[in-house]
């Protein structure tokens, strides 16, 4: 008698950015109604990109018949349904024996929606390092044009053209070019 095999679902699924939190809550529903069902042995969700709209979705059932009772069953249905609007179907994949996962899931790990927020120490070093510059440049060239203005009025024109400056061009890039620095975690982060 064959010893049946564990077959493992590969799913990619595009879900709308601005429904990300949503779909993490709709994805844990699921992994939530899949562990209880026989045969389960574990599930995942990834995605490449906190921007991007394909989530990876995996599940692993012991055998085809605790697959297809998970498919047949009413949570299921339920859970499939309620995802109109916030993730749709773009490919999918059956795989078994060896050419699914190579051990067995010992763990489910969950992507966080969004990245961590950095302490705010990191976010005042990149301020400074698009602050100081600007404020030089500010001073370098506004500063002989505005030398018989009251304080008051010097720098509001300074706030006033440094601010968007800073909020549109100069932050945006520094934290695009910092964000692996501001995103990166500290051991015992990693471990929860």
């Amino acid at each position: 008698m064959q010893q049946a095999e564990p077959i493992t679902i590969s799913i990619v699924r595009r879900v709308d950015p601005d429904r990300s939190k949503e779909a993490a809550a709709w994805a844990r529903a699921g992994q939530e109604l899949m562990s209880a069902q026989p045969g389960y042995l574990g599930s995942g969700w990834v995605r490449p990109d906190v921007d991007s709209p394909d989530w990876h979705m995996l599940y692993r059932f012991a055998d085809g018949e605790s697959l297809a009772a998970w498919e047949r069953s009413g949570e299921r249905e339920w859970w499939v349904a309620s995802a109109v609007g916030i993730a749709e179907d773009a490919h999918s994949e059956r795989r078994t024996g060896i050419e699914g996962w190579f051990d067995e899931p010992a763990t489910v790990e969950v992507s966080p929606s969004r990245p961590a927020i950095p302490p705010r120490w990191k976010q005042m070093v990149s301020i400074v390092l698009v602050f100081y510059p600007l404020s030089l440049l500010a001073q370098l060239f506004l500063a002989p044009l505005t030398v018989d203005w009251p304080l008051a009025l010097r720098v509001l024109l300074t706030v006033a053209v440094l601010s968007p400056v800073m909020t549109y061009l100069a932050l945006p890039l520094v934290t695009r070019l910092l964000r692996p620095w501001l995103q990166k975690r500290r051991p015992e982060q990693l471990i929860r």
